[in-house]
């Protein structure tokens, strides 16, 4: 499928923003987002599956791509845009073949051996964190730093997405070592004002 990462990848939380996935939607697409992943890692499937229908509503309305963290299942009973899998999840390669070719379907990684491997299956994507520390993982991997982005950058063939405690102050350092894109939680979350926060990313980041 034809698919390009926006600079500013947006991810959702309800515990950091007070919002239900589908608000958060709608305040950062206000701001210009044009790719979200919903993740929520304490909801129940159940309750995941209904949030995941009122943002994609939204999402849709708003012309927002929306990715599911995790769970195929729930992103194709909502018929989302894509999922993003982690280390523990289904292998990119049994997701895909659930999926199909037009969803997107990305992967995380957190070492050089993860992100080398990840590079020769069928995802769209390959992420790589935590950058720096972060506070929304309850036991993240070690900090990889600048230095993994762009170590790993000439060596994949599929976009790299950088992720953990990156922030406005560090985000264009983060782009200029090799990331396509950075994926922002935390930090699109705490000012208040999120649709201004995002549009400040797109700014500082150069896409808008």
């Amino acid at each position: 499928m034809a698919f390009t990462l926006p600079r500013l990848y947006a991810i959702t939380d309800t515990r950091l923003s007070r919002l239900t996935h589908a608000e958060q939607v709608e305040r950062l697409a206000a701001g210009g987002a044009t790719l979200v992943q919903l993740r929520d890692k304490h909801a129940s499937p159940r309750e995941l599956y209904e949030a995941a229908c009122e943002a994609v509503q939204v999402a849709r309305a708003l012309g927002v791509r929306l990715i599911i963290n995790d769970r195929v299942d729930i992103a194709l009973a909502v018929d989302a845009d894509g999922v993003h899998l982690g280390q523990d999840d289904l292998p990119p390669e049994r997701a895909r073949a659930l999926l199909g070719p037009q969803r997107i379907l990305g992967y995380s990684t957190h070492n050089v051996k993860q992100a080398l491997e990840a590079d020769s299956t069928p995802v769209d994507y390959i992420a790589v964190g935590p950058v720096f520390q972060t506070t929304t993982k309850a036991n993240p991997d070690p900090v990889v730093g600048y230095e993994l982005i762009a170590e790993l950058k000439p060596r994949l063939t599929h976009p790299l997405v950088a992720i953990g405690g990156i922030t406005l102050e560090s985000a264009p350092a983060v782009i200029a070592a090799g990331a396509d894109s950075v994926a922002i939680i935390s930090d699109l979350y705490t000012g208040g004002d999120i649709a201004a926060q995002v549009r400040q990313y797109l700014q500082r980041l150069g896409a808008i």
